[in-house]
């Protein structure tokens, strides 16, 4: 199971509205067949690992990380797939919470004399695929933050150069998140003070970019940005407030790039909450996000913010830096949001702390 939740993992970032799902096929103790989610998500991980066992398959053993699929769509269900290949026992790491699928898979299964097994590292299963079930369970994507920032959590000096704060190495480990993820987010103020690409630069994953998102609710971005300009070679959505300026948005709808409508929220800027529903709603289950402060403070206000990686460089910008996050208004230490840590690593002169909200 451990090697099918390694093969599920390739697929983060690219196998969007579907699950990242990784099966392997084992036959008197020789593995006969691999498979994972192919990007698009399909096909499937199932029929992957089918394919390249082809008649070694009967009678062996599938160790899936997700229930297998009960409906039908552009493939045949996997369920299916599995029976007719004749597989004799199949063991699941979680069971799918799809309401087309929702236990439907497994019922198949038994009912068809296959032996199921169920819980099987449940937990790397859930995390690896966190962002699908928070978007089945609540509608929205998992949100991660990621923090460039100095010792004294500065992002920018007081004039507002941030490149580069964190080295080679951090960086590019930055670019890995972003090939692993379905989209990325930041506020106009970085949008206009960084003119960033948001695209994955690492050899070879070139294509992983994610989708680019904008929360611009004055419509801000310059038509010059690279956000606009490659909009039609990486996706990009601005997330707006309703009925603002037709044609602002037409112009930017001819260069390629999405809108997204949202009402107001208490302070007159784009509701994040209804953002996060929306890109849930368009199929992004992961969403990580780069700044800047003020849009990480507002995350921080709705508590919508389920990760955090923060990258710290060995340097200090002092109180007259920009902040990772604005103003929160905290007044008392238990109003603030707390984290746990999940692990730390160095990474070439900069530490890594990944962290997970807590409740």
């Amino acid at each position: 199971m451990r090697a099918a939740l390694a093969l599920a993992s390739r697929g983060l970032g690219s196998v969007w509205p579907n699950p990242a799902v990784g099966c392997v096929l084992v036959k008197d103790d020789v593995v006969v067949g691999r498979g994972w989610t192919q990007p698009g998500g399909r096909p499937h991980a199932e029929t992957e690992a089918l394919g390249r066992a082809q008649a070694a398959a009967r009678g062996a053993s599938a160790f899936v990380t997700l229930e297998p699929c009960n409906h039908s769509g552009k493939t045949p269900p996997c369920d299916e797939a599995l029976i007719a290949a004749g597989i004799a026992r199949c063991v699941i790491a979680i069971e799918d919470p799809d309401a087309r699928v929702a236990g439907r898979g497994i019922a198949r299964l038994k009912a068809a004399g296959v032996a199921v097994e169920t819980g099987l590292c449940a937990d790397a299963a859930r995390e690896l695929n966190a962002g699908y079930l928070m978007q089945r369970d609540q509608g929205r994507p998992l949100i991660t933050v990621k923090i460039a920032g100095s010792l004294d959590g500065r992002i920018a000096t007081h004039s507002g150069q941030s490149r580069w704060i964190s080295g080679e190495a951090a960086r590019d480990l930055g670019h890995k998140l972003r090939a692993e993820t379905d989209a990325v987010m930041i506020g106009a103020g970085t949008a206009l003070s960084d003119e960033p690409r948001l695209t994955c630069r690492l050899p070879g994953l070139e294509a992983r970019s994610p989708v680019r998102v904008v929360v611009d609710g004055r419509l801000r971005l310059p038509l010059t940005s690279p956000l606009v300009a490659e909009a039609r070679q990486v996706p990009t959505w601005i997330v707006t407030l309703s009925g603002v300026d037709r044609l602002r948005r037409a112009a930017y709808a001819n260069c390629g790039v999405g809108m997204i409508d949202v009402a107001a929220d208490a302070d007159g800027r784009p509701s994040l909450v209804e953002a996060a529903l929306a890109l849930g709603a368009r199929g992004i289950t992961r969403l990580l996000v780069e700044g800047g402060g003020r849009l990480i403070a507002a995350l921080l206000r709705v508590r919508l913010i389920d990760r955090l990686i923060w990258f710290r460089a060995p340097m200090i910008l002092g109180g007259d830096g920009i902040p990772a996050a604005a103003a929160l208004g905290v007044e008392t230490l238990d109003q603030a949001p707390r984290f746990l840590r999940l692990s730390v690593q160095t990474v070439g002169e900069d530490v890594v702390e990944s962290y997970a909200v807590l409740a």
